[in-house]
C-alpha cells in the first residue's frame, strides 16, 4: 500500500515537472506551427464523425428518456428547454471529452510510446532537433483548442437529435423548438461549458504525451503507456469537471 502511495507521490511530481517543462518550451521561440495545424486535422478532424453520431444518439435518447417523465408532471412543453440546458451544460462536453480521451488520448500515448521505445526520440536530440517542442508541444496545444470546437460541433448535433426526438411522439416546428431552446440557455449556461472544456484537452493532451513521451519496458510498455493514456485522462476529465461546477456555482452566488 505505501509502496503504491509513494509511486503515485513520484508520478505525480513527474507530471508537474513535465507541465513545467510544457509552458518552458511553449514560450520559447521556433514554433512548430505547421506541425501543429497537422495534429489538429489527424486529432480533431478526424475525431469530427465519431463526435457527430455520439452526439446525435445523446440528444436522441435523453430527449425520450425525458419525456414519460415530464408526462406525469404536466411539464411536457419543457421539454426542448431541459434537455438543451442539460446538454450543453453538462453532458456534451463531459461525454465528447471522454470519447477525446479514449481515441485521442490512446493515439498519443501509442504513437509517442513506440517512438521512444524505438529511440526515434533519441535520434531527433542526436540531429539537433528539439523533440519536445516538435511532439509534446504541438500536440498538447492541438487537443486544448480541437476539444472545445469538437463540443461545440457536438452541441449543435446533439441539440438536433433532441429535435427528432420530441417529434416522434408530439408535433412541434423547427422554428418553435430552436426558440424555446434559445430561451432557455443563457451566457452563464454557454460561457462556463465551452470554457471548461479547454482545460479538459489541455488535461487529456499534457497527460498522454506524458504517458507516451516516458514510456519503459519495449513493446509492452506501448500498450500500458496507451492504457494509462486512456485512464487517467478520463479520470482527470471527472475531477476537472467537479471543480468547474463547483466554481460556476460561487460565481452565480456573486
Amino acid at each position: 500500500m505505501w509502496e503504491n502511495i509513494k509511486n503515485s507521490v513520484i508520478e505525480i511530481g513527474e507530471i508537474a515537472r513535465f507541465f513545467i517543462r510544457f509552458f518552458r518550451e511553449f514560450f520559447r521561440k521556433g514554433y512548430e506551427f505547421r506541425e501543429m495545424l497537422r495534429q489538429c486535422f489527424f486529432l480533431g478532424y478526424k475525431s469530427l464523425g465519431l463526435v457527430a453520431i455520439t452526439g446525435f444518439i445523446i440528444g436522441l435518447v435523453i430527449t425520450i428518456q425525458s419525456r414519460p417523465t415530464l408526462i406525469k408532471f404536466g411539464a411536457e412543453a419543457w421539454l426542448p428547454g431541459m434537455i438543451s440546458v442539460s446538454l450543453v451544460r453538462e453532458i456534451v462536453p463531459v461525454i465528447t471529452a471522454l470519447i477525446c480521451a479514449g481515441k485521442i488520448g490512446s493515439g498519443i500515448g501509442a504513437e509517442l510510446g513506440s517512438m521512444k521505445v524505438t529511440e526515434q526520440i533519441d535520434a531527433m536530440e542526436v540531429s539537433g532537433t528539439n523533440p519536445f517542442k516538435y511532439l509534446v508541444v504541438t500536440r498538447v496545444t492541438a487537443v486544448t483548442f480541437m476539444v472545445p470546437l469538437l463540443v461545440v460541433f457536438a452541441d449543435a448535433i446533439s441539440l438536433y437529435g433532441g429535435y427528432l426526438g420530441v417529434n416522434l411522439r408530439g408535433a412541434i416546428s423547427w422554428d418553435l423548438y430552436w426558440t424555446q431552446v434559445m430561451e432557455s440557455l443563457s451566457f452563464g449556461d454557454i460561457i462556463p461549458s465551452i470554457s471548461k472544456t479547454f482545460f479538459f484537452g489541455f488535461a487529456i493532451g499534457i497527460i498522454s504525451c506524458y504517458k507516451g513521451y516516458t514510456t519503459q519496458h519495449g513493446t509492452e510498455g506501448v500498450g500500458r503507456s496507451a492504457n494509462a493514456a486512456v485512464v487517467v485522462s478520463s479520470l482527470m476529465v471527472f475531477v476537472l469537471d467537479l471543480v468547474a461546477v463547483q466554481i460556476t456555482d460561487l460565481l452565480q452566488l456573486i
